[in-house]
């Protein structure tokens, strides 16, 4: 059986205690616990909850045991994130945003896991780093909710 690999930004980790996006957040993890899923992040991820309350830090580590659920942020990577914000996907001053997207890329994981509607999950968004990807070269991807996760793995219908 293939386990999907989710790779988690900085604001599903922070969701997993916000009162508005706990409930499928905390659904995720428990389904990722049991198996169905396998979590990686990165060390941008890693960086911006240093600045996070100390509970989202804690809930970081003890999900984020194994070294190898921490990706690098490579020069490759780094490169491809100057390339969304070139072609206007976001701006400079989201960069860090670019850069979860990059780094997913370049690990061939298609799915990315955000709460961040504003620069990362949503269609306009995801269209352009895909059409990005797509004129260098990289696989497409997809930036999905913990909800629309949880939604789109449900076959109870």
């Amino acid at each position: 059986m293939h386990i999907p690999i989710l790779y988690l930004d900085t604001s599903v980790v922070g969701g997993y205690f916000d009162d508005e996006w706990k409930e499928s957040t905390q659904e995720m993890f428990r389904l990722a616990d049991l198996g169905l899923y396998h979590l990686v992040a990165s060390v941008v991820t890693a960086t911006e909850i240093m600045g996070a309350p100390p509970e989202v830090q804690s809930h970081f580590a003890q999900t984020f045991t194994d070294p190898a659920q921490l990706l690098e942020l490579s020069d490759e990577a780094e490169a491809l994130a100057q390339d969304y914000v070139a072609a206007g996907v976001v701006t400079p001053k989201y960069l860090d945003d670019a850069r979860h997207i990059a780094v997913a890329t370049l690990n061939a994981l298609p799915l990315i896991v955000s709460w961040n509607f504003k620069h990362l999950a949503n269609i306009k968004r995801e269209a352009g780093f895909n059409a990005v990807n797509l004129l260098q070269g990289y696989p497409q991807i997809r930036i999905l909710t913990p909800l629309q996760l949880l939604n789109e793995t449900d076959d109870t219908d």
